[in-house]
């Protein structure tokens, strides 16, 4: 649905209730990568050792947005590796030494 859709369908006040609600309970995206990520922590903490720092859920939440800008060093490193990955992956298909 369009966002012109949407606001030819429903009011206003529907529409800032649903703001409101999501306030409230968030719902969506964002709040299914908290839930993966208190779980995730839950888990990895089961299996810390002694004086290693406790995992927190922000730990495993993935971070969306502007990334910073890559030299031209280090995209051709990272395509080297990517290429080297898939030479390698290649010859464990075909079964090659």
């Amino acid at each position: 649905m369009t966002k012109a859709e949407l606001l030819s369908r429903m009011s206003n006040v529907e529409l800032l209730d649903w703001m409101v609600y999501a306030e409230w309970e968030p719902f969506g995206e964002e709040r299914a990568d908290l839930r993966m990520g208190i779980l995730a922590a839950v888990t990895a903490n089961g299996g810390r050792k002694k004086g290693q720092r406790a995992f927190k859920a922000s730990d495993f939440i993935p971070k969306f947005g502007p990334k910073e800008p890559q030299s031209f060093g280090q995209m051709m490193a990272a395509a080297k590796a990517w290429t080297k990955l898939a030479q390698a992956q290649q010859k464990n298909k075909r079964g090659a030494p």
